[in-house]
């Protein structure tokens, strides 16, 4: 029973390195060479960006080495349970050109990426190659033992690894040497592999700085979150107690007023009752307003694409709007992108001087973007204190995104996006 385990253990560990060394040929084989191709596209459309061409072809370049990249992040968890995480900076797919170009420039781990493909065209080169010597390279020793040294070495000396074989005593000695190396292969040809994408993940990863500078992004929007609870809070008490609350007050003091006034001063009183009754009317409108800009019936009742549609319908402005969601996100994923809309919508009536506006909202790859474009007269930045600063805020909370085209003379396009599923 011993003598079977013992077996099933050594052939399962002769498959393991087997499979060590086949997958390291495979990645030294194949992947330098798209490694190579990557690179030189990668130089000669950079070097093509002052001519405007590269400007179109950056995107699909980087891209590309993006996903070639990603293959290579996916091989090391399925073939050596190493894990390279990644940490590209979101860019709107429906940003244009120059936008995806620039953002794809300054995204450090589109760095990385590229240096990624300088090295595995070297180093890591020779850390997947290393195991398929180890195991392979062994059997050349043995078919030299075997007379194949006479054919190679045609009256000259022949090198195997650091044996001149010049005789079958040296052929033996050259097997001798294979059988080592063969044992350090059953050894260490997995481990080997293993390095090769631990070299990998060196360069790609993108490293606790970069993880902490994220964790100080989402902290320092959790704490916008949070002030802008707290002012929408002010918000509603102060327009409770000037608006609703003070009508109501007002209504009771009249109320008091009509009973006194019954049997006195019918006439008065009914003059009171009306007045009083109209003040009803236009508290119920006050509250009405402030439920509204708290969270619209709409957007509860018939989702985002519907709300924005009402949104749109209200503006001076023309504005046509596209909507393509299978489903709703959650609620406040939904509030807060309606009322990112109205701040943007809101800016587009007040300063762009256009006379038609464009919105388009739609779902893919597990993000919510919405578009807002209009051919005004352009400018338009995010900058302290601006509205499109409150807007990013807003979508910081989410993980979300903003985007802004915006040339001198228009159009100006403002693109948000957020992480988040339908239902």
């Amino acid at each position: 029973m011993t003598t079977n385990t013992n077996s099933g253990g050594f052939r399962d560990r002769a498959r393991v390195v087997l499979l060590a060394a086949v997958r390291g040929l495979v990645l030294a084989l194949v992947m330098p060479a798209i490694s190579i191709l990557c690179l030189v596209l990668t130089a000669v459309t950079v070097a093509l960006i002052p001519s405007g061409l590269g400007i179109l072809t950056t995107p699909g370049v980087l891209g590309g080495v993006r996903d070639v990249a990603d293959v290579r992040r996916r091989l090391a968890h399925e073939w050596c349970g190493v894990r390279i995480r990644s940490a590209y900076r979101p860019v709107p797919a429906d940003a244009n050109p120059w936008t995806r170009t620039l953002g794809l420039l300054q995204d450090p781990q589109v760095g990385r990426d590229v240096l990624w493909l300088l090295v595995d065209m070297t180093a890591g080169f020779v850390t997947a190659l290393l195991p398929a010597v180890l195991v392979f390279y062994p059997f050349e020793g043995f078919a030299v033992a075997a007379g194949l040294w006479r054919v190679l070495a045609d009256g000259e000396t022949y090198w195997y690894g650091f044996v001149p074989v010049t005789g079958q005593a040296t052929a033996f000695a050259a097997a001798a040497l294979g059988a080592v190396i063969l044992a350090v292969a059953f050894h260490y040809a997995p481990a080997l592999l293993t390095v090769h994408f631990r070299l990998t993940r060196a360069v790609l990863d993108p490293g606790q700085g970069e993880l902490n500078e994220r964790v100080r992004v989402l902290t320092e929007t959790r704490k916008d979150a949070v002030d802008a609870s707290a002012a929408e809070l002010r918000r509603i008490e102060r327009d409770l107690h000037d608006g609703a609350q003070a009508r109501l007050v007002a209504m009771g003091m009249d109320l008091g007023t009509i009973e006194m006034l019954l049997d006195k001063n019918p006439e008065k009183a009914k003059q009171l009752l009306a007045r009083t009754r109209q003040a009803s009317v236009e508290a119920l409108g006050e509250l009405r307003d402030l439920v509204r800009g708290i969270h619209p019936p709409v957007l509860a009742e018939r989702g985002l694409g519907d709300a924005v549609r009402a949104l749109a319908l209200r503006l001076p402005v023309p504005t046509e709007v596209t909507v393509d969601l299978p489903g709703r996100a959650d609620a406040p994923v939904e509030s807060a992108a309606y009322f990112a809309v109205s701040e943007v919508l809101t800016n587009a009536v007040k300063h762009s001087g256009a006379d038609r506006i464009w919105v388009d909202l739609h779902h893919t790859e597990g993000m919510l973007r919405i578009s807002v474009t209009d051919h005004g007269r352009g400018g338009a930045v995010i900058g302290v204190g601006s509205g499109l600063a409150g807007v990013e805020r807003r979508l910081g909370t989410f993980d979300g995104v903003l985007a802004v085209s915006s040339p001198a003379g228009g159009p100006t396009m403002v693109t948000m996006e957020m992480p988040c599923a339908l239902s």
